[in-house]
């Protein structure tokens, strides 16, 4: 469902990620590892089309995006980056219907296949009971449930989501998973994410792709690339280090 050809990602004329290349179809979810600043959030951004890639190739079922209406590929791919949009006075309902805007039109205005997508993608995210409180006043795991009812809202084959565990306790993050797990096996969604829990990426990855210094180093299923050897190598730990606090 989602080819990438030797993308090269950065800011400007300053390269961060260098000739990435993969493939992720649909049901199946590919995790990026590595240390901060090895290229995962500038990779995700890029394919979200928040920052043009500076070089490769993007396809989508085949046929490459180069060239599309960033609306017609805002339909298509739908994206849970760290950034968030401004909520001031905006319920949990209003955030959600801002993920159907490729779909509104102009003015923004939501129909009733509209209204009908923010009401299942709220139920399937267990956030229904959310819709009229204040976005700004909920716990940062009610707004991690939110912010995925809004990317599913847009009904997309590929989903991107940036540390979507970041900052959740151990009861949030693996609902959070759970949730994700069931979405991406009942609608087929194609998902590239980036994680910090090693642990976690291996129970829920088909396959990892790990990064360092925005090249990639290795791809292939959690049970090959998440071993002792190469964790400690790719992170640059030392074998006490990963002894005393790893196990």
């Amino acid at each position: 469902m989602l080819e990438i050809r030797n993308l090269c990602a950065g800011y400007g004329k300053r390269e961060i990620a260098h000739d990435i290349s993969f493939t992720v179809n649909g049901g199946e979810i590919l995790t990026f590892i590595g240390q901060n600043g090895s290229g995962k959030s500038t990779l995700l951004k890029t394919l979200s089309g928040q920052i043009p890639p500076l070089s490769g190739e993007m396809l989508i079922d085949g046929v490459s995006v180069s060239g599309s209406k960033r609306n017609d590929v805002a339909k298509l791919v739908s994206a849970m980056l760290t950034d968030r949009p401004g909520t001031d006075m905006m319920t949990c309902l209003d955030v959600v219907e801002t993920g159907r805007y490729p779909y509104t039109g102009t003015f923004g205005l939501l129909g009733d296949a509209d209204k009908k997508a923010v009401s299942e993608a709220m139920e399937m995210t267990d956030c229904a009971k959310l819709a009229d409180c204040f976005f700004s006043e909920i716990s940062d795991g009610q707004k991690q449930r939110v912010m995925l009812a809004r990317a599913v809202c847009r009904e997309p084959k590929i989903l991107l989501l940036d540390e979507p565990t970041s900052f959740l306790d151990i009861h949030y993050k693996l609902t959070f998973l759970e949730m994700l797990d069931r979405l991406r096996r009942e609608h087929d969604i194609a998902v590239v994410m980036s994680l910090h829990e090693t642990e976690l990426a291996g129970k829920i990855s088909d396959k990892i792709m790990l990064l360092k210094n925005g090249v990639c180093t290795g791809t292939g299923r959690p049970a090959e690339l998440l071993d002792r050897k190469t964790l400690t190598e790719h992170f640059d730990i030392s074998d006490e280090l990963y002894e005393k606090y790893h196990g």
